[in-house]
């Protein structure tokens, strides 16, 4: 799938990639050994603005969807800025979502679709993945939701 393809299935699914996010801490938001990328963790951002909260609390399981949809895009985002096009994605190996939630929330699966069902979209059957969903107290300046990412990527 060409760099050129996915942008306009992206535009089909009425999203546009953000810019790439500077990393707010001591690492690098995307390395690639032996024809892996593995994306460090990417926190939400819709309209500019983090998305925060905790589920179960003062987010809500859909309005979560949208957030972890979000963190795929700034996946994307940092895949495109660190390979120079992502038509050198092979196959989206591993989803990792963490959900900021409380201890009676159990709906983590459904909030995470929202980013694996963007790499499906977007990819077709390389975008299908292993992926954890997984409640947390908090996150990173308190995200509601964080989403990492193993890629398979062509050698460019």
């Amino acid at each position: 799938m060409t760099d050129a393809e996915i942008d306009a299935k992206l535009a089909e699914l009425g999203l546009v990639l953000p810019e790439a996010a500077a990393p707010v801490a001591a690492y690098v938001p995307v390395v690639v050994a032996a024809g892996l990328a593995h994306v460090s963790g990417q926190l939400p951002f819709l309209d500019g603005v983090l998305a925060k909260g905790r589920l179960g609390e003062d987010v809500d399981p859909g309005k979560g969807y949208e957030i972890a949809r979000a963190c795929g895009l700034m996946i994307l985002a940092q895949l495109r800025a660190a390979l120079g096009s992502l038509d050198r994605v092979e196959r989206v190996v591993k989803l990792g979502v963490f959900v900021s939630s409380t201890a009676d929330f159990t709906e983590q699966p459904k909030v995470a679709n929202g980013a694996s069902e963007l790499m499906a979209a977007v990819f077709g059957e390389a975008g299908k993945h292993a992926r954890s969903a997984v409640g947390v107290p908090v996150l990173p300046l308190g995200a509601a939701v964080e989403v990492d990412a193993i890629v398979a990527v062509r050698p460019d």
